[in-house]
């Protein structure tokens, strides 16, 4: 079981859902921009760093 991979899954899937947060909430016409301006970055960064560490993260059995 390899730390990093779990990791970055985590990341990943917490990325997903602050890109998902930030759309819905952009459709629905929220007036709270900074929120969504911040929720979508870190989104974005969670997303890439998530991608990076299991894309980067070699099997050892």
């Amino acid at each position: 079981m390899n730390v990093k991979r779990i990791f970055g899954t985590v990341l990943t899937i917490l990325g997903i859902i602050g890109l998902i947060y930030t759309g819905y909430e952009l459709i629905n016409k929220s007036n709270s921009y900074t929120t969504l301006i911040v929720v979508g970055v870190i989104g974005l960064i969670f997303f890439f760093s998530g991608i990076g560490l299991v894309k980067n993260t070699k099997d050892e059995a």
